[in-house]
């Protein structure tokens, strides 16, 4: 029978009881588990732990990045696809507003597709997911309206800033379906967190253990770092500990 760690000792004593195969992280619901991601991981040490665990290309591009450093995000992908339109459309951006109201809480738009030509992202769509309960974008793509949308104060991620509309140039064709990005597929429902660094999935597969060895090493990295203070040197550090 696995071992229950309560998420109050985590990270500092969590592992210190029962091996890595006998511990389980407890919360009481989804949204306190996204919390402590976002106060206590962060992307290189996920990247990391996905490296031991053999899934060695689950960073999105880099250019995808957030549209200020101290944007963080932890959340369920709720993937969209688009697709290139040309000119007047019946039904202009597509399904876009359906996607958006579709949004449940804690949950990230993650969309990409077309030949990159428009904004996939804006002001009224991070008020509209937000106002939905989502926690981020991360846009294969790029925005606009960039000062409207940093003053709402919510996480955003996406290639850079281009001001030209979506609206005769691209359409919303899909949403809450499988989607590629740079070669990374992200299923809905995937963990997605990112920061100053990028954006990593953790296929749900997997999901628990990554949390589990990434919690683990946050704890390792601060005792190799007081260590090599004190005077250890890098090679000696990494001998002893294995981390670097």
């Amino acid at each position: 029978m696995s071992k229950s760690i309560k998420k109050s000792l985590i990270p500092e004593s969590v592992f210190v009881s029962g091996s890595m195969n006998e511990a389980k992280l407890v919360f009481a619901e989804d949204g306190e588990k996204l919390a402590w991601i976002r106060s206590t991981l962060y992307t290189p040490v996920i990247g990391d732990v996905l490296d031991t665990l053999g899934y060695w290309h689950q960073f999105l591009p880099q250019s995808i990045q957030p549209l200020s450093l101290d944007m963080r995000i932890a959340g369920r992908a709720m993937p969209v696809q688009i697709a290139d339109a040309w000119g007047k459309q019946d039904k202009p951006f597509g399904r876009m507003t359906e996607a958006l109201d579709a949004i449940r809480p804690n949950e990230i738009y993650v969309a990409t597709g077309g030949s990159l030509n428009c904004a996939a992202w804006g002001e009224i769509m991070t008020a509209a997911a937000r106002s939905r309960g989502g926690v981020g974008a991360v846009i294969d793509g790029f925005h606009r309206d960039t000062k409207r949308v940093t003053e709402q104060n919510w996480p955003v991620f996406s290639r850079g800033r281009f001001a030209q509309d979506a609206a005769v140039r691209s359409a919303v064709v899909d949403f809450r379906c499988p989607v590629e990005i740079g070669g990374v597929r992200v299923l809905p429902g995937d963990l997605i967190v990112g920061d100053e660094d990028g954006v990593v999935v953790i296929p749900s597969s997997v999901e628990d253990e990554v949390l589990l060895r990434a919690g683990e090493k946050v704890r390792g990295e601060k005792v190799v770092r007081k260590a090599i203070e004190a005077g250890m040197s890098a090679t000696e550090a990494f001998r002893k500990f294995g981390i670097l």
